[in-house]
């Protein structure tokens, strides 16, 4: 067990060339303020340092807001997080909360299931694989980041660990990402959610009439836990599979 001392002071911390590639990115995007208190309690109970991206994106910051609001990638937000958020709320959850951390330090405690990194609007799920990931049901290998699709309702293996994800994202990679789940307009109705909110949308985005036509479509906006909810529910119905845990938001 190590304690904050050494998970913080460390040579080449990867804040600086986080925040370069965030300063630099062609993507749209809102940097959060973060809370360095809750960011070093964060670090302190992951256990990584600060030369990881995931230990510089916890510790210095409060999140990042991708894409109009169509991406959420958590850190550690403070009480002024509202400036950064497209629908001016101050309602994005920092990881710890996301992944159900006590509230204070435990040292038994670890995500060993998997540490939950993103959400995007559609109730799409980023997950950075704990360190047996056929046991809790996902593809991949121990730290590698998988995607619980929306449309599909399956986990899925992007091949890249943690700071390879944030490095592809901050290039533009959202865009063929998401290509066959846009419409037009779609930035207007991302941007003016709330951190805890997604879209709804109808028919579901896993059945034919979407998939012919997702542009025809409709979308309102709910709770991003009503999504993600449901999404559990049709996976175990549809397919007799349990997706598991996909974050507290």
């Amino acid at each position: 067990m190590r304690d904050l001392t050494e998970l913080t002071d460390v040579e080449e911390p990867a804040w600086p060339l986080l925040s370069e590639a965030l300063d630099t990115s062609g993507v749209s995007m809102d940097v959060l303020p973060g809370d360095p208190a809750r960011g070093r309690s964060t670090l302190l109970q992951l256990q990584v340092t600060a030369r990881s991206w995931l230990g510089g994106m916890v510790l210095n910051c409060g999140g990042v807001v991708l894409d109009s609001g169509w991406l959420r990638i958590y850190g550690s937000p403070g009480a002024d997080a509202s400036t950064g958020l497209p629908g001016g709320s101050t309602d994005l959850p920092s990881l710890a909360e996301v992944n159900g951390f006590p509230a204070r330090f435990d040292p038994a405690w670890r995500p060993f299931n998997g540490l939950v990194v993103g959400h995007d609007v559609l109730g799409g799920v980023f997950v950075m694989n704990g360190p047996d990931p056929e046991a809790a049901g996902r593809p991949g290998r121990p730290g590698e980041i998988v995607y619980f699709a929306p449309d599909s309702l399956r986990w899925e293996a992007l091949e890249v660990g943690h700071g390879a994800w944030l490095h592809w994202l901050l290039g533009e990679g959202t865009d063929h990402f998401y290509d066959t789940l846009r419409w037009p307009g779609w930035r207007a109705e991302s941007g003016a959610l709330t951190g805890r909110q997604g879209l709804s949308v109808v028919p579901f985005l896993w059945s034919a009439e979407a998939r012919r036509d997702m542009h025809s479509t409709s979308r309102r906006a709910v709770p991003l836990a009503e999504i993600l909810s449901l999404h559990r529910d049709f996976a175990l119905k549809l397919d007799s599979v349990d997706p598991g845990f996909l974050g507290t938001v």
